[in-house]
């Protein structure tokens, strides 16, 4: 079953706020948000103009997240980044 893109935005949502709340993730969390906003941005769906030049950040941070020595650091680090993104987010739902 293919989701739809309220769906992949309620997904990624659910994602970046339970890496936010926790401090932690895992490798596999952060490519699911990779290939999430991948998808988001392929279709072009996307109306919100703000949510639009987000999603290269979120990706990114993924990326970065998938690599990172430390990934716990990584999300704490990024905690402001992670809030704009949520709040983002729910905001088109």
């Amino acid at each position: 079953m293919s989701l739809n893109v309220n769906d992949q935005l309620h997904v990624l949502s659910d994602l970046l706020s339970e890496q936010s709340e926790e401090c932690c993730g895992s490798i596999s969390e952060c490519q699911q948000i990779k290939r999430l906003v991948q998808s988001l941005m392929s279709k072009h769906a996307i109306q919100d103009e703000q949510l639009t030049q987000l999603l290269p950040e979120i990706y990114n941070y993924g990326r970065k997240g998938e690599l990172a020595q430390n990934l716990d650091e990584h999300i704490t680090s990024n905690q402001q980044n992670l809030q704009t993104w949520i709040n983002t987010i729910d905001t088109l739902q």
